[in-house]
């Protein structure tokens, strides 16, 4: 019996971590870690499996609804809302973030500020939550208003603000490993800044100042969102500061472009692996020839061939990486549609359906996050027969030299026939020549006239028929 209530405990525990937890009163009063009292107002959202409240210190009055806090709740158990809490602990303290800033002579960093945290008990049941900054409307919303695609220039103005953020969180030892437009965030009362939201998926590369060894595990193959994840994460390393800038040149590529090469291929994360190792072997004229009218892509595939050179452990130049990114338009975020039509190859893709635990993305363009905790049986439904990869959009695909070379020995060979094997015996002298153009100018009926008797088999166009070959004539 206690066996029995044992399993029914786990099972319990285990549906927990894939449900969204049971939402607390509004109303609701918390204390988190420092004894600071928070409550809590309506639901607005939710991320991962936890829920997003607004909130108050306020504990005598009801939350306003243009508060500038909110509360991030789940269960116990939960391990998104955990890992998130780590990162925010250790580097985004608002004390911690503004000593930074002003070393770096910054005027802002799109990190959201960490106000407390702690846990709660409501029913029974044991929550985790966060207070932290409140944050307006995504940038995939944003995208998708404006047809799929943003400005060159808010798409470069987007890159030199996230090389600041990953900077800074790099500097803290941590990787976000998920970057893409669903995690940026506008702010609340200011649209023009944009926040790297969400780090469920945010890594320690370097503990205590010692780089994690690169080490490849197949297991953890392509874990994070498919569209934008590394080619370290492709092959189950974990997460570097060269897979951040990695993930952020393929998303500055969708957002300009709107569209990637592996589009058509997203169920197949193996053919998305060889599609963005093709594009990232021939930088940079594998993004150039992705620039559409008045949107080139010169500045991307220069930042993607700097991070391609970077080794694993070695940290990147981020100041080489803003000069890259550099653009003459400094002023206000400009989120409306680029002008003229978005073409058929330019528009924006919904990507195929997956599997709802594949990813904590919602809407219609939303990527999908991949996990890696399925089984092998699950893996192998949602994988469709694999395409050969000269038929992935994007770079073409290149012939290895000894196959090349194979080939041109083959065309070699067959235009090199032997003579004998041409119509007619060899001309060899000027006697020769002269009878052979006297017999081109023979009409056909006349040179049938003229043989009367059959031509060697030594003249005839193909090698010589032994005997041995010549079947004998059936008897009646």
């Amino acid at each position: 019996m206690e066996f029995y209530l044992i399993c029914l405990r786990t099972a319990d525990m285990a549906l927990r971590k894939r449900a969204l937890p049971d939402p607390l009163p509004e109303g609701f009063v918390l204390t988190d870690a420092e004894k600071k009292r928070w409550k809590l107002g309506r639901i607005i959202g939710q991320g991962g499996f936890g829920l997003i409240h607004l909130a108050s210190q306020d504990v005598h009055t009801p939350v306003a609804e243009d508060t500038d806090f909110v509360i991030k709740v789940e269960y116990q158990e939960n391990g998104p809302l955990f890992s998130e809490l780590k990162f925010y602990q250790r580097a985004a303290k608002p004390e911690i973030m503004q000593t930074w800033t002003r070393s770096k002579k910054l005027n802002f960093l799109g990190i959201p500020s960490y106000w407390g945290s702690g846990l709660a008990e409501h029913n029974g049941t044991r929550y985790r939550f966060m207070a932290m900054d409140r944050l307006g409307i995504d940038l995939q919303k944003v995208c998708e208003g404006s047809g799929g695609q943003l400005k060159r220039a808010t798409v470069l103005q987007l890159g030199l603000g996230l090389v600041d953020v990953l900077e800074y969180i790099h500097d803290n030892e941590y990787v976000h490993a998920d970057i893409k437009a669903a995690n940026l965030m506008l702010g609340h009362r200011d649209p023009d800044k944009v926040f790297l939201a969400d780090y469920g998926l945010s890594y320690r590369y370097c503990p205590n100042g010692v780089h994690k060894d690169y080490k490849e595990n197949p297991k953890k193959g392509h874990n994070g969102t498919i569209e934008y994840t590394s080619l370290d994460a492709h092959n189950g390393v974990a997460p570097s500061r060269r897979g951040d800038l990695q993930i952020l040149g393929f998303c500055l590529l969708h957002w300009l472009c709107g569209t990637l090469p592996w589009d058509s291929v997203l169920k197949s994360p193996t053919q998305v692996h060889e599609a963005k190792t093709m594009l990232m072997d021939n930088l940079p004229g594998s993004v150039q020839q992705l620039s559409t009218s008045g949107a080139s892509t010169e500045e991307i595939a220069r930042f993607l061939d700097c991070v391609r050179s970077l080794r694993y452990q070695e940290r990147p130049d981020y100041q080489r990486l803003r000069e890259l990114l550099a653009s003459s338009s400094l002023g206000r975020l400009d989120f409306s549609r680029p002008h003229g039509e978005v073409t058929a190859t330019t528009r924006a893709r919904e990507p195929p359906a997956q599997d709802k635990k594949a990813g904590r993305a919602r809407g219609r363009f939303r990527p999908q996050t991949v996990l890696v905790n399925e089984s092998e049986e699950e893996q192998e439904t949602r994988k469709p027969r694999s395409n050969p990869a000269r038929y992935v959009r994007g770079p073409p695909v290149r012939t290895p030299p000894s196959e090349q070379k194979v080939r041109e020995d083959v065309a070699t060979k067959a235009k090199q026939v032997d003579a004998r094997y041409i119509r007619g015996p060899p001309v060899n002298t000027e006697v020769g020549a002269r009878k052979a153009l006297a017999r081109i100018r023979i009409s056909s009926d006349e040179e049938d006239s003229e043989r009367t008797e059959p031509m060697a088999a030594r003249h005839l166009r193909a090698p010589p028929v032994g005997q041995q070959a010549v079947r004998p004539k059936r008897r009646l």
